[in-house]
């Protein structure tokens, strides 16, 4: 009797180490919302104009800063936080001289987009982007989102400009 006592308790503590144990490693990936945004926004070369970037040094890129319609009228009416929906673009590349207007203006002056070198987005979505204030971070390059190793640094960057909820480009009307 005390053997199939022990048997039975045995059984009933291991069946409920397996129920207990199976949903927390099923849903394990589920405990945290991804960061990284996967798929580039559709239509966003038709975003409205925010502001023109030129980065030094390393990066050495000039770009363009694009925003969907709710960045734009956040931007516009100085709206902080900004609202769950906005998507902000920064299209950069590298620069060129440009040999045709240096001619005009008879010195060397004048650089226009070389080849793209990167595509970045943030998305603003508060609930599923909780962990990084609200945003959800994006690179691309050639259409191909970057290695999440090289998006680590994205929102650690951006949780510098917290005045400004994590976004560094201001608008230019």
């Amino acid at each position: 009797m005390k053997t199939i006592t022990l048997l039975l308790v045995t059984v009933v503590i291991l069946a409920g180490m397996i129920a207990f144990t199976t949903p927390a490693s099923l849903h394990a990936s589920d405990s945290a919302a991804p960061i990284f945004v996967t798929t580039i926004p559709p239509g966003y070369r038709d975003w409205r104009w925010i502001s023109s970037a030129h980065e030094a040094g390393n990066l050495n890129s000039i770009g363009a800063v694009l925003g969907n319609d709710v960045a734009i009228k956040a931007y516009r009416e100085g709206t902080l936080p900004f609202p769950d929906g906005t998507i902000i673009a920064a299209l950069h590349y590298g620069h060129v001289p440009s040999a045709e207007n240096n001619k005009v203006f008879g010195q060397a002056q004048s650089f226009v987009p070389g080849p793209t070198t990167n595509i970045q987005f943030m998305v603003k979505d508060s609930t599923k982007y909780a962990a990084t204030g609200g945003w959800g971070f994006a690179f691309f390059i050639d259409g191909k989102p970057a290695a999440a190793a090289s998006m680590k640094s994205c929102f650690p960057c951006h949780n510098q400009a917290k005045a400004s909820d994590l976004v560094f480009t201001h608008y230019a009307p």
